[in-house]
């Protein structure tokens, strides 16, 4: 037992022999939570959880033994909880609407009963990290595997039978190298800030689906790779990155509000229980965990939700599952290490961000990866963080060290999000690192010609930029007639293909054969036109089509992976091309 000696804002100074680095500690009369960060002698520094109003000098400090950690296990799923793993619901029954300072409730719910099918182990087997002791139906979609902890092996010397445990029910004995023996539960502990182990890295292969069209289909994202959302206020970080979670192709879906307003929250809870998983058909909270820390809440506590989520995302990748998290926003992250590093008055560099921000960023964001795990499968982690760089001033140092760790680079622009055209990723200064790997999966699942097709748009999207300079500075009667058309067809694309309303029921969510289709109809109604215009048919009789209209909207009318009906639109487009060309013969009208 200890005391504290200083207290400045989330930050304590408390006199206790014998602290590590990272361990945990309890302050005050209140118990309020905090985790060392500086040791200095005697004394320690400690950055603190909960709001310390009302915590003097003098009081007592206890330590906890162990590092700020979290509880994995069955039950996570289709939970909500704060930055530092506490059940919101519970504390919302317990409690109301304000969450009092010093409470400590287990994240697993300790009296909830689980039915355990052991896996065929056998006495005297011996067990390495990762081995699966067993399965629990965690949802109805989602066979939890309860797995040996990373530091445990050894020999088996009991292995329950099937029936109902909860989380602290034994449910194996084994003897460890060293002759002890351990119990162990559906239940283990890991600290948020050590990476889980694993055997080794495998290259990532297969894309993550959003069902968003200019994400898969112009800047593919990998299963395990790293990508971010940058953008300023208003432009729709929020919404993509909601979009993500709703339509991935991810087993697991882990969302974390870090510093946000309490308002989007508040629409992610009330929506995501009422989404239906377009994989399963059943309510898309079964596959996901929340974690919210708004912006109201302790600052020191944003840093905290990051790693809890990312650590429980590992958990399950380690089970063998694809795990999506996604982040919003790791700004509000950044800022909570500003704060703090201004406090213990470390010297400030860029915009007042501490001189490990560079680092801090690379550490979470190597986290994500697809890898071989300990009990012998295949997972990966994919990790998707917003960015809210003040002003939209993409050289901001959040923004910018952010650029230089992803693989993918989603970026949103202002202007175009005043336009209305949503989602507002601005395809001139978005990347992708990633998109000859995923061309791999796409020629084989979709069709041979998507990386043409894709390279073909953008081209068009390029010379459409380059032109409407052009437009603004002399006029369109400058223009060519085949100039004038490559601007229509680039229109087509943007609102026809990239364009996509998260709130319309039939496009919120576009399956990868819709997505090429679209695609592939807009590139050929543009090279149709550019033959027409080649036979001297005039650009008002190109632009006086209807079908132009309607190629716009089909996005819209199609539903699902109805490829048919646009290959049948497209058949009729073909024939009015072929209609206008019988009606010209070297180029004048017979």
């Amino acid at each position: 037992m200890g005391k504290i000696v200083s207290v400045n804002g989330p930050i304590a100074i408390v006199d206790l022999p014998g602290l590590r680095m990272g361990e945990q500690v309890r302050l005050g009369e209140m118990a309020l939570i905090g985790e060392v960060i500086t040791l200095e002698g005697r004394q320690a520094v400690v950055q603190v959880y909960e709001p310390t109003e009302g915590v003097r000098p003098g009081e007592k400090v206890e330590r906890l033994g162990h590092p700020l950690s979290v509880e994995l296990g069955p039950g996570l799923l289709g939970s909500i909880f704060d930055g530092v793993q506490r059940p919101l619901k519970v504390l919302y029954e317990t409690f109301g609407d304000q969450i009092g300072r010093g409470v400590h409730i287990p994240a697993l719910d300790r009296d909830k009963r689980w039915d355990f099918t052991p896996a065929a182990h056998k006495v005297g087997d011996t067990l390495t990290p990762g081995t699966v002791l067993g399965t629990i139906p965690e949802t109805a979609s989602i066979q939890h595997r309860v797995m040996l902890p990373p530091d445990g092996s050894g020999e088996l010397l009991w292995l329950a039978d099937a029936g109902q445990v909860t989380v602290e029910t034994p449910i194996a004995r084994i003897r460890l190298p060293n002759g002890l023996e351990r119990e162990l539960t559906p239940m283990q502990r890991w600290p948020v800030r050590l990476p889980r182990p694993y055997v080794e890295r495998d290259h990532a292969v297969v894309p993550l689906i959003t069902g968003q069209r200019i994400l898969d289909t112009f800047f593919p994202l990998l299963k395990g790779g790293k990508g971010a959302v940058p953008g300023p206020f208003g432009a729709g970080k929020t919404v993509v990155q909601q979009q993500i979670a709703r339509w991935s192709s991810a087993d697991i879906v882990v969302y974390v509000g870090c510093g946000e307003r309490g308002n989007e929250m508040v629409d992610v809870l009330e929506t995501f229980p009422n989404l239906q998983d377009p994989l399963t058909g059943r309510t898309l909270m079964e596959r996901t965990l929340l974690v919210a820390n708004t912006s109201n809440m302790p600052v020191v506590a944003r840093e905290a939700s990051i790693y809890v989520g990312v650590t429980i995302a590992e958990y399950y990748r380690d089970q063998g599952f694809d795990v999506v998290m996604v982040a919003d926003s790791t700004s509000r992250w950044a800022e909570a290490l500003r704060e703090v590093a201004g406090r213990l008055g470390q010297m400030p560099v860029e915009e007042g961000y501490p001189a490990y921000l560079s680092s801090r960023l690379s550490a979470f964001y190597e986290r994500a990866g697809r890898v071989h795990t300990l009990g012998g499968g295949l997972g990966s982690v994919t990790l998707i963080g917003a960015v809210s760089p003040p002003g939209g001033d993409f050289s901001e140092p959040v923004t910018s060290h952010t650029k230089e760790i992803v693989q993918t680079f989603w970026a949103l622009s202002k202007a175009l999000a005043d336009a209305r055209h949503y989602p507002s990723v601005d395809w001139n200064d978005s990347f992708s690192t990633d998109v000859n790997t995923a061309a791999r999966w796409w020629t084989a699942e979709i069709d041979a010609t998507w990386a043409a097709r894709r390279a073909e748009a953008l081209a068009l999207l390029a010379q459409a930029e380059e032109l409407s300079r052009i437009v603004n500075l002399v006029g369109p009667e400058a223009l060519s007639d085949l100039q004038r058309w490559t601007l229509e067809a680039a229109a087509l694309i943007r609102e026809g293909v990239l364009q996509q309303s998260a709130l319309d029921p039939v496009d919120s969510y576009c399956p990868p054969r819709k997505q090429f289709a679209l695609l592939d109809l807009a590139i050929a109604i543009h090279r149709q036109g550019k033959d027409l215009l080649a036979l001297g048919v005039p650009i008002r009789t190109l632009m006086a089509l209807p079908l132009l209209a309607r190629a716009r909207r089909l996005k819209s009318e199609v539903e699902g992976g109805d490829t048919a009906a646009i290959a049948a639109f497209r058949e009729e487009v073909g024939r009015a091309m072929d209609g206008i060309r019988l009606e010209y013969s070297g180029g004048e009208k017979r």
